[in-house]
């Protein structure tokens, strides 16, 4: 069985417009995406019925994880004198290359040559699979969804569902072709399928890697949530367990984790609670019966301190990786997760991603959105998403060579002739005398008006001046009734 490879089965095109294009295109992909999205919109509608309810719990979200990010150093510091004291060894990551290196050479310490790896969104930032597997490691997904679309040569197209852009069919024939089992769509029997392929890599692997939900500062404990148990058997049965997350996944205190999981779940998939909530604070102790012999956390930061140091983008780091933005976002929900290109996609993935690789290459992602503002409204920490995405998109038109740039790829999208225009355009609207010029001249010349102006006529009409202004027939028609109304 090939899980190794991570190259698409199929070569999307390099630019988010053209993948756009072609998902647009594709009929099963929208009618899947459309059925996923619309169960769960009405899960989640159905976990939060009470408003009033939702509502000061959504407020009690947004005031942890600011409070949590305004101590960011401090908790870090203080999460990682805990966990060292508790026995988890602590790992710091400026970059992928040198979180890899750190996973490498854990694994090399111990001569590893299987690793089972648990759902973790920064272990796809990493590309961990590609960079152990052409190291000569078989690192296998444990989670179904994550197993799914290894199978199949992809990337996750969703945070949380990451083969949600396939049906039963689909997923019933990959199975049939890759594993040499008898074709079934009968969900349970495909997941009892995986399961059996998978339990056997458990006992057979010498690491686990997970990712985690959130790590307790006060406690020093790392905590997971998941409803299929593959999580756990992650953690508690190679000797080895490595924890991959995010600088920003710290919290404070427990008590700051009830709420935020209540949000995350109902959320998420609708659901009060997941089957599995795991609470990791030490390596297997000499009296326990199960757990690794070592547990390691790796801190990645990876473009979140750039984000850290702006007031306003730091907003961007609340997030508590639900998924209930791209659930109801129109955009994502047309063109699926892979139009994106790239680990986060939707509408978090366009305020998050600039930070980790830079505005220079997704510079298409700001502007891929109507600003409905229907992810700042479901969002469970109140993200203002169309705030963050218009505040980038102001940063893509900046000039390049702008002092103190915020952020990588500053003025990816700028244009010298397009603020030339955008200058005028001022000037012409706070002249009065230069305005009234310009109406008599576009009115009297209108049949110069080119018919393609761009992008915009390839849906709409080109616009053209009437043959009379306003202010013209206002004055004919006052003149006319004699100035009375």
């Amino acid at each position: 069985m090939n899980t190794q490879a991570r190259i698409p089965a199929v070569e999307l095109p390099s630019d988010f417009r053209s993948r756009a294009h072609q998902a647009l295109g594709d009929a099963q992909l929208r009618g899947n995406f459309r059925k996923a999205m619309d169960s769960l919109m009405a899960k989640r509608a159905s976990a939060f019925a009470d408003a009033d309810e939702r509502e000061q719990l959504r407020a009690l979200g947004n005031a942890i994880r600011a409070r949590a990010l305004s101590k960011l150093p401090q908790l870090l510091e203080q999460l990682e004198t805990n966990l060292t004291r508790q026995g988890v060894q602590v790992h710091w990551a400026e970059t992928v290359e040198q979180a890899n290196a750190i996973v490498l050479n854990i694994a090399q310490a111990h001569q590893a040559k299987r690793v089972v790896k648990g759902k973790s969104m920064v272990s796809e930032e990493m590309e961990m699979n590609d960079f152990l597997a052409a190291r000569g490691l078989e690192c296998l997904e444990a989670d179904m969804g994550e197993f799914i679309v290894q199978l199949d040569h992809e990337k996750p197209s969703h945070i949380i569902v990451p083969a949600i852009h396939k049906n039963a069919r689909q997923v019933a024939a990959l199975f049939q072709q890759r594993l040499a089992v008898e074709y079934t769509e009968d969900v349970d029997q495909l997941i009892q399928i995986g399961r059996r392929v998978l339990r056997q890599k458990f006992f057979e692997a010498d690491i686990g890697v997970s990712g985690v939900n959130f790590a307790v500062a006060e406690t020093g404990t790392l905590l997971l949530v998941e409803n299929e148990g593959n999580g756990r058997m992650v953690t508690s049965v190679p000797k080895v367990h490595i924890a991959v997350t995010g600088i920003e996944k710290v919290v404070e205190n427990l008590r700051d984790v009830v709420p935020l999981l209540s949000l995350l779940t109902r959320s998420a998939l609708g659901i009060p609670i997941t089957t599995y909530v795991n609470m990791i604070s030490s390596p297997r102790k000499p009296h326990e019966q199960d757990g690794p012999e070592e547990v390691h956390l790796v801190l990645l930061d990876n473009g979140r301190s750039q984000a850290f140091a702006d007031g306003e983008l730091r907003q961007t780091l609340n997030c508590i990786r639900c998924g209930a933005c791209m659930n109801h976002c129109p955009v994502y929900t047309r063109v699926g997760g892979h139009t994106y290109g790239e680990v986060y996609p939707g509408p978090i993935g366009k305020i998050i991603t600039p930070h980790l690789v830079g505005l220079a290459k997704v510079p298409d992602h700001p502007s891929a959105s109507s600003l409905c503002g229907a992810c700042g409204e479901v969002c469970p920490v109140k993200i203002p998403i169309p705030a963050l995405l218009r505040r980038l998109r102001e940063e893509n038109v900046k000039a390049p060579d702008t002092p103190h740039p915020v952020m990588r790829g500053q003025g990816s999208k700028y244009s010298r002739k397009e603020r030339l225009l955008w200058n005028a355009w001022a000037r012409l609207n706070s002249s009065p005398a230069l305005y009234r010029a310009f109406l008599r001249l576009a009115t009297r010349l209108r049949g110069l008006t080119p018919g393609n102006v761009g992008p915009w006529s390839q849906n709409h009409s080109a616009p053209k001046p009437a043959p009379r202004s306003l202010h013209e027939r206002a004055r004919e028609h006052f003149a006319t009734r004699g100035n009375r109304p």
